[in-house]
């Protein structure tokens, strides 16, 4: 499908196994949401690291065995990073950059500012003499690595808008831009990607609304518009955990291995968003309402 709409929404699955049904579930919603505004609707795979090898031929399967379209070519990110490095290069032209040399454990164990989230980084860094950088870097020359690159966030906290959630605000720190092993990180990718596909509604789970604050932060300093949000429940397994492969036939063929079919899978997904008995997507885009999505996690109970 071609589309000619102003603004556009996107899925952006890592193939790094097979999409269970929460993964499917909220793919469904993200292509639901942009479709009904009459966004256009891309794909995109997060194959930075951690890919499976045929996980992304299946993932594709998966999502047109049960009616999602996208616009345009499938986005590899592991493709952009011409388009990477510039948006990191702007940023240290900028002095918006330091070098860190911290380890993980030594940031997890240090003392955080207060109503920081867990795990941000306390600054240690941030503001070294020229003479502490030179022995940062020989400290790294040492355990054979290079150190990482962080944004040096101007702000401690910054506002966004959630369709669901309403105004957030959150925490901002001094997020990674590059790993100490070479590799673009996450928050920096999916901010520079999504600005390249003109993506202006982010339609994902909800364990990801916290980042939304710190991302929005990062397009702001790099002159890219910041996006809209919608963050949807998790699917969550019968035990109240996160849905994973423990939970048993979760994905999509693991239910055709069971003898059902992707309508009836498209029903299950269906009638978690309020619409028993529609069996294909394009029933489920004509009769969704977005006010109506349960805003309580999915509990997927599945026959064996």
């Amino acid at each position: 499908m071609t589309s000619t709409a102003v603004g556009a929404g996107r899925y952006a699955p890592s193939p790094s196994g097979d999409l269970h049904l929460g993964n499917l579930r909220t793919a469904l919603l993200a292509w639901a949401l942009a479709r009904r505004t009459d966004r256009a609707f891309h794909l995109r795979l997060e194959d930075l690291d951690r890919v499976q090898e045929g996980a992304a031929a299946r993932q594709l399967e998966d999502l047109a065995a049960l009616g999602l379209d996208w616009d345009g070519e499938v986005v590899l990110q592991s493709e952009r990073g011409e388009a990477h490095e510039a948006a990191i290069q702007r940023l240290v032209a900028d002095g918006r950059t330091f070098e860190c040399y911290c380890t993980r454990r030594e940031i997890l164990e240090a003392p955080s500012a207060p109503h920081a989230p867990p795990g941000a980084y306390p600054g240690t860094c941030r503001d070294l003499t020229p003479t502490e950088r030179e022995a940062g870097r020989e400290r790294m020359r040492l355990l054979r690595r290079k150190p990482a690159l962080r944004l040096r966030a101007a702000v401690d906290s910054w506002e966004v808008e959630d369709l669901w959630a309403g105004t957030v605000t959150g925490a901002v720190d001094d997020l990674v831009l590059r790993r100490g092993d070479g590799v673009v990180a996450y928050n920096l990718a999916v901010v520079v990607d999504d600005a390249a596909l003109g993506v202006d509604q982010v339609t994902r789970g909800d364990d990801l609304l916290s980042s939304a604050p710190r991302q929005a932060h990062l397009a702001h300093l790099l002159g890219l518009p910041e996006p809209g949000y919608a963050h949807v429940p998790l699917a969550l397994g019968p035990s109240g955990a996160r849905l994973a492969k423990r939970d048993g036939a979760v994905t999509l063929r693991d239910r055709l291995a069971r003898g059902e079919s992707a309508a009836d899978v498209l029903e299950r997904l269906a009638a978690s968003i309020g619409l028993p008995g529609l069996r294909s997507a394009d029933a489920v885009l004509a009769a969704w309402d977005p006010a109506t999505l349960p805003r309580q996690p999915w509990v997927v109970d599945l026959p064996a």
